[in-house]
């Protein structure tokens, strides 16, 4: 159920894609049902990541930056909620697209159950840890007392959270799957603006800092989740109409058939998305050696990198979405079709976006201070820069991973997500931090003599943060797409496919 609205967003999405098939590159009829799932997904990751962006905005504004470098070292403990909750999700919308797309209706509704019971398995004991220990895991990365005292603080609070905003990600990824992403996108979307104007209140208002940033994004979560499972349940929600599904929540949860594959197909997606938060630390614990302004530059980059990366959680969805659904029908070279015309069309569109940030990156850092002298202006803009360059290869990466992980094959984007984080980009930033020192050693062949010379490479400053920024979306774009150019990820969708007749519920 896919809801097509004449709004300036969606024509400006939609044109790309027409012009691009009138060059015959792609085909309309696509790219248009390509815009209408992905623009709604594009425009929750924008509110989202916007309020991350304001998140940090604010309490740098309202209490400096030391509180940016503190939200900063906490944000990779509060990522572990998305890594885990994406991980199960991505099992979840692989399911239901194929489930809907063959009509099998009461196997969709096992899946979100199903779905539900692990996320909230697996991110209750995770809240109870940033409840306990967070000024302890935030020493982890920093010796900056304020700092830490900060994001410690931030921790315990947003920890609450964290069950909520894995079971959101089941929530969209189950309308996705079934064609419609119009219905998350207003949910999430509502729920990132009420989380803006909570902590507008709780931050400015009540004078409450970092802790007003943390309660409010409680708050929004716990909200969003309490509207996905009453429309999932009733089958339609005020404003949105009726929904093709209801899920009976007094159904199975523990389907042993369905958690397997859940596990399966959401393993290598959790190590994909985990792969990126486990790197967050050690790059936090690197870049804190260049001092806390430069953490506050690094900081405010990551998050316009977060909002330029949101079209491809539209076009990454609408890939699984889409493959999924004529994997689903028996249609393999259809699905071909879709995955690669969305890639070309994906990467269209971050292109044009990044253009843009380019252009307008100084003014678009200095809406982060009111005391500029307190931020390293200059490194954080050409953080920003660099960052449009690198994030155009996330339409290849994205795309290609989307339609990999419809067919259930995951492995590989979680393959080239760990090679491009821990095999360049954290080498490359502590290189820049430290320098690198490789001892000699003696080669152990026996009757082969011979000794390597030691090696001593000199710190190469914010050149290895900006080369770091680089290697971490090359990889996966030339690796995802390989993968899905040989075509391997259609024999394994066979293995995730329905093979029962077509449910009358």
């Amino acid at each position: 159920m896919v809801r097509t609205v004449p709004n300036p967003f969606r024509l400006a999405i939609l044109w790309i894609g027409l012009g691009l098939a009138k060059l015959g590159l792609i085909e309309a009829e696509r790219a248009r049902r390509t815009t209408d799932l992905a623009w709604p997904r594009i425009v929750t990751g924008l509110a989202r990541m916007s309020k991350n962006a304001v998140d940090v905005a604010m309490v740098g504004v309202g209490v400096g930056s030391a509180a940016i470098a503190g939200v900063g070292f906490a944000s990779p403990f509060w990522g572990l909620a998305f890594a885990f909750g994406g991980g199960v999700a991505g099992g979840t919308i692989a399911l239901v697209s194929q489930r809907y797309g063959a009509e099998t209706y009461d196997q969709l509704g096992q899946a979100v159950r199903s779905s539900a019971l692990l996320v909230v398995v697996i991110t209750v004991p995770i809240t109870a840890t940033f409840w306990l220990v967070p000024t302890k895991l935030i020493s982890l990365l920093s010796s900056d007392a304020e700092a830490i005292e900060l994001g410690a603080t931030y921790l315990r609070i947003v920890g609450l959270g964290v069950p909520f905003a894995g079971l959101n990600l089941v929530g969209s990824r189950t309308f996705v799957g079934m064609d419609d992403a119009w219905t998350p996108m207003v949910v999430r979307a509502g729920g990132a603006v009420a989380n803006i104007v909570l902590n507008a209140v709780l931050i400015f208002g009540l004078g409450l800092g970092v802790t007003g940033a943390a309660i409010g994004t409680v708050l929004a979560n716990v909200a969003v989740t309490a509207t996905f499972a009453v429309g999932l349940i009733a089958g339609r929600l005020p404003g949105a109409g009726e929904f093709p599904i209801s899920v009976d929540p007094t159904g199975s949860y523990v389907h042993e058939p369905t958690v397997r594959d859940l596990t399966t197909i959401g393993l290598p997606v959790l190590g994909s998305k985990l792969v990126w938060t486990a790197a967050e630390f050690p790059l936090l614990g690197i870049v804190d050696l260049f001092g806390q302004r430069t953490v506050s530059a690094y900081v405010i980059a990551r998050r316009i990198l977060g909002l330029m990366n949101t079209p491809g959680w539209g076009f990454g969805l609408a890939a699984s979405s889409l493959v999924g659904q004529e994997l689903g029908d028996g249609d393999e070279l259809r699905a071909e079709r879709f995955g690669r015309e969305i890639v070309l069309f994906s990467t269209a569109v971050y292109a044009v976006g990044a253009a843009i940030v380019f252009a307008f990156a100084e003014p678009i850092v200095l809406a982060f201070t009111n005391e500029p002298a307190q931020l390293a202006v200059g490194t954080a803009v050409t953080l920003v820069q660099v960052a449009c360059v690198a994030v155009v290869l996330k339409g290849v990466s994205t795309g290609a991973a989307g339609a990999l992980r419809a067919s259930g094959d995951t492995r590989w984007p979680f393959y080239s997500q760990l090679l491009g984080m821990f095999g360049l980009a954290i080498p490359l930033t502590y290189l820049g931090a430290v320098g690198l020192e490789i001892p000699s050693w003696t080669v152990p062949i026996p009757g082969l003599e011979a000794t390597t010379p030691a090696v001593s490479l000199p710190a190469i400053g914010l050149l290895g943060l900006y080369l770091a920024f680089l290697a971490e979306t090359a990889v996966p774009a030339a690796i995802n797409y390989y993968r899905f150019w040989t075509g391997r990820w259609k024999a394994i969708s066979r293995d995730y496919r329905p093979d029962s007749v077509p449910s009358d519920d």
